[in-house]
């Protein structure tokens, strides 16, 4: 097993990245787990919210979870069909910047990715892109320059490849999260080794839905794929028993700031549904997701006000969370699976979002909405989706 990471071991190990399998040699089963063929995800079952969180704050918002994720996944899932939440112009080929690494290309269909055709890029979205595309400074997350090579969300969509992206979690969490600090300080460079954590969680979903349903198919499992039965991984990577006993802790919290993010931009987004930007269906999935209560359910706010008093507290220091943001993107750019590399960018963007929207106003105050680009606004939904999805796996896997 990799050496746990000392200022968040408490917060996430280090396994995994997009669609990540820990191949190292010294990565023996451990006790009471096994390789043998994947089992079918057991029914869905939810579990107490006094079991997922010791803390008292946010037991509430969990509650309120469990009860409206269902609705809200089946609302933002009708979102996938939707070029401005399925296209991203993406620099796929760009060179890590981080760590030496020896060349290596997946030659697995399951890791590659390619641009769609021209002509199937609407005309206005991808004219908003670049006249959106603009240099800051000091400015959170830097998506990619504008080009001709967009990719599509739902033709490559997440899952299981085999890559070993642990040693880029590893760098995310001993180089770019803050260090010393401890889970529950008082202090927003917490909450954002939360964030995090919580986003890493999220890509550990993915990775055992990915292996439940490739067992469930019938496909044949590589002798290089280590890990093979969900339930096993499940209890590894998510269990308060595993790994990182705080994982779902950490999901929960992570999915209560994405929500209240993109909460504060429903102004926006109804605007722009009367403005005609998305098609009647997208826009029609939008209001219902947008008119559900959970997004007026006060405990949902618990995780992004903490964020947001403890960023007040010292919103002098904000650029700290400003650079690691732009890292946290750019460090997408060592994982050498392409459709890994595709989903990631998309994630990073998204949590990048959700910070600014929350704390990058004037002085740790929100962001006004009208300063989100499309790109961010799209990876901001699209990552509020995904984290639903993983929620929703461990409400399956919990028993």
């Amino acid at each position: 097993m990799k050496t746990a990471l000392v200022a968040v071991s408490l917060v996430h190990s280090t396994v995994g990245f997009s669609t990540p399998l820990l191949k190292s040699a010294n990565l023996n089963t451990p006790p009471g787990f096994n390789n043998a063929r994947s089992q079918t995800l057991p029914r869905r079952s939810s579990a107490l919210p006094s079991t997922i969180s010791s803390n008292d704050d946010l037991i509430p918002g969990i509650s309120a979870i469990e009860e409206a994720n269902d609705q809200l996944s089946e609302q933002l899932g009708g979102l996938r069909e939707s070029a401005f939440f399925r296209l991203y112009c993406v620099d796929i080929l760009a060179s890590c910047e981080y760590m030496p690494q020896e060349l290596f290309e997946c030659y697995s269909e399951t890791c590659e990715v390619y641009p769609i055709d021209d002509d199937v890029i609407p005309e206005d979205l991808r004219t908003t892109d670049y006249n959106e595309n603009e240099f800051e400074l000091d400015g959170w997350a830097r998506w990619d320059m504008p080009s001709n090579d967009y990719y599509d969300l739902e033709q490559f969509p997440e899952g299981y490849t085999g890559y070993d992206g642990s040693s880029i979690w590893e760098y995310i969490h001993n180089k770019i999260c803050f260090q010393n600090y401890g889970f529950n300080d008082d202090h927003w460079k917490a909450d954002f080794n939360k964030a995090v954590s919580g986003l890493h969680s999220v890509v550990s979903c993915q990775v055992i839905r990915g292996i439940n349903e490739k067992a469930v198919s019938g496909e044949e499992f590589t002798e290089d794929e280590v890990w093979t039965d969900p339930v096993a991984e499940f209890a590894r990577r998510m269990g308060s028993n595993g790994e990182t006993p705080l994982a779902i802790e950490n999901l929960y919290f992570t999915y209560m700031v994405l929500l209240s993010a993109v909460g504060s931009m429903r102004g926006r987004l109804m605007q722009d549904c009367d403005a005609g930007v998305f098609d009647e269906e997208t826009a029609s999935y939008l209001k219902n997701a947008m008119s559900l209560p959970i997004f007026e359910n006060p405990a949902i706010g618990v995780a992004a006000q903490t964020l947001s008093n403890h960023a007040l507290q010292s919103p002098g220091d904000l650029w700290e969370a400003r650079m690691r943001s732009r890292e946290l993107l750019r460090i997408v750019n060592c994982v050498q699976c392409n459709k890994c590399r595709l989903h990631g960018k998309v994630a990073m963007m998204g949590l990048s979002t959700a910070l600014q929207v929350l704390i990058g106003g004037s002085n740790g105050t929100m962001q006004d909405p009208s300063q989100i680009s499309r790109v961010e606004l799209a990876a901001l939904v699209t990552t509020l989706y995904k984290a639903s999805s993983a929620i929703n796996l461990c409400q399956q896997m919990s028993a």
